[in-house]
């Protein structure tokens, strides 16, 4: 999809499509009253029908409008006016380009809704691209016959009042094309069958991901490397599994030789069936999604790649499969990870943290600025914030605001939930140093967090539980991409791109 922001009259320019965004009781934005008053009161005349209450993300299509250049008016409502912001924008744009996408319009025009505020701009146009992107992503790679659409939206053009306004947008348009195709990879990483992608096919793709860039460097493991490291936690996980388990290791070096990089560090669970300890039937295809904390630190890496941001990045993704087999982890079973610090595996289902925490030993030679990991960690985490927001928990209180900071800015949020000391009892052991899961039913995404913590105390480090925002399950079934967008934007922040 191509994006532009510039100046013009929306009434003279031709266009398959004209996007007119309508807040409630009938308020057309500065733009959209000029292009009414050029079109002689045209769209007034149809908002006073009512038929169209201007609720956000509602549309209306207008065919054939008189005294423009335009062979479709599309009418998008922005709710109300006054608690009127990018996230708002964002739903309502996201079902207008829903409707263009199917309707035969290959190029559109969106009237800015806002006045001369470019940073209100920057927000806006990001929230406007990335709805774009989400809205005409489809998967159907693994389909006989995919449906076809021969006349998909494939520019969109933003018209906005001053030339500060155009600049903002078109830093905005950059940015969040970025993040949609880093997005993109993502969702087609996620939405693959375990069948296809496997810890090989996540490694080739790391590999091709860094073909033909300079400042990209990939890094595989194979077992027998991780083996002689010591990463004995990481690999037990994978003795149950005929998949091999690699460690991916993707260096963006963007930055000053030498400065110290930012790591994200993503779990790679190509599938995961719980292990000995295994998941009931209902849904576990869906644990094919137990690898996109990996999948965003690839969406992130090849984002930040396609920005040429000036920070180093380390992407560390370990990655396995997890089933049950007579060579699989038993509950009972001690394991040493890399740090030297052992392990009783009383739940074979909580393997998640097993892979991380000798990933995140690993990451200490890197001797990162700090580090984030991403994980689909704990069902516990949707039960606290259901769909909307991604756990997160963190031993640095500047890091954590930082994290927090950028998912409220672009959307993508977060909510911090506390490591006390306290919860570190609850994963004592009489047989090992820890136990892989707390005593009793409460706190799990807590005590999760804590056990990861006994292996970040070199650096500063946050975790992001991802699993109630990772994807959607139900009729829409499917990736969302997230957290690629609050990653990225913590990038962005570190380079002062935004604020």
């Amino acid at each position: 999809m191509k994006y532009i922001c510039k100046l013009g009259d929306a009434a003279t320019l031709r266009t398959a499509c004209l996007v007119v965004g309508v807040h409630k009781s009938n308020q057309l934005t500065t733009l959209g009253l000029a292009l009414d008053e050029a079109l002689g009161g045209q769209i007034g005349r149809v908002l006073k029908h009512r038929d169209f209450n201007a609720e956000a993300g509602q549309t209306q299509m207008l065919y054939d409008p008189t005294g423009c250049s335009a062979a479709r008016l599309l009418l998008v409502g922005l709710g109300d006016r006054k608690v009127f912001n990018a996230a708002a924008y964002g739903k309502a744009m996201k079902a207008a380009f829903a409707a263009l996408n199917g309707s035969g319009a290959a190029d559109c025009i969106a009237l800015l809704p806002n006045g001369a505020d470019d940073d209100l701009t920057y927000r806006l146009v990001r929230a406007a691209v990335e709805a774009a992107e989400a809205a005409t992503y489809r998967f159907d790679r693994c389909k006989s016959q995919p449906t076809e659409n021969k006349r998909p939206l494939k520019k969109v053009t933003f018209i906005a009042q001053s030339r500060k306004q155009v600049n903002a947008g078109e830093r905005a348009a950059a940015h969040a094309q970025a993040i949609g195709n880093g997005s993109r990879l993502a969702k087609d990483l996620a939405n693959l069958p375990g069948n296809l992608c496997t810890p090989t096919y996540l490694a080739e793709q790391a590999q091709q991901l860094a073909r033909g860039n300079r400042k990209l460097k990939t890094t595989i493991l194979s077992e027998a490397q991780m083996q002689r490291l010591g990463m004995g936690s990481l690999l037990s996980v994978s003795r149950g599994s005929r998949q091999p388990a690699k460690l991916i290791i993707m260096e963006y070096n963007g930055g000053k030789t030498g400065s110290k990089p930012v790591a994200l560090v993503g779990k790679g669970l190509t599938f995961d069936a719980g292990g000995i300890s295994i998941k009931p039937a209902a849904n576990m295809d869906e644990m094919k999604y137990d690898m996109c904390g990996g999948a965003s630190v690839f969406g992130t890496i090849a984002a930040c790649a396609e920005l040429e941001l000036p920070i180093n990045v380390v992407g560390v993704v370990p990655s396995s499969e997890n089933l049950p087999d007579g060579d699989a982890n038993k509950p009972g079973d001690i394991v040493t990870s890399m740090s030297g610090q052992t392990i009783e595996i009383l739940n074979t289902d909580a393997e998640g943290r097993l892979i991380l925490c000798d990933a995140l030993t690993y990451t200490e030679r890197f001797e990162p600025a700090a580090v984030i990991d991403i994980a689909t960690l704990t069902g516990a985490c949707i039960v606290a914030l259901g769909d909307q927001a991604s756990g997160l928990l963190a031993n640095d209180d500047k890091l954590a605001t930082e994290v927090l900071d950028a998912g409220q800015a672009c959307g993508d949020r977060a909510w911090q939930l506390p490591l006390w000391d306290e919860y570190q009892g609850h994963l004592d052991s009489n047989f090992a140093d820890m136990a892989n899961i707390g005593s009793g039913r409460g706190g799990g995404t807590i005590t999760a967090a804590c056990f990861l913590s006994r292996f970040t105390k070199a650096f500063k480090w946050a975790h992001l539980d991802i699993a109630g925002t990772a994807w959607m399950t139900g009729k829409d079934k499917g990736a969302t991409g997230r957290p690629v967008p609050l990653l990225t934007e913590f990038l962005l922040r570190r380079c002062k791109l935004t604020d």
